[in-house]
């Protein structure tokens, strides 16, 4: 967590567990990669073989909408 800019400040931080439909281990490669490369996003976890999905992120930095975009974009499915 980086003490530079305050991301990882505790109690701003908020994690979503969800399970998500439509992962190939390529596309769940993508997924987390794409995710941790979104400003907030300070942990990405994904189980692609049965859809667990664990991030935790700063809403303050990273508005959900840009969270699923990127689950949109890679053509999987997350109930959130």
């Amino acid at each position: 967590m980086c003490k530079e800019c305050g991301c990882g400040d505790i109690g701003t931080n908020t994690r979503l567990q969800f399970t998500a439909k439509g992962y190939t281990p390529e596309s769940a490669a993508a997924v987390e990669k794409s995710l941790l490369g979104l400003a907030g996003v300070l942990y990405v976890h994904i189980h692609a073989h049965d859809g667990e999905t664990t991030i935790d992120y700063n809403p303050a930095k990273t508005k959900l909408k840009e969270i699923l975009s990127v689950f949109d974009n890679n053509k999987v499915e997350a109930d959130i």
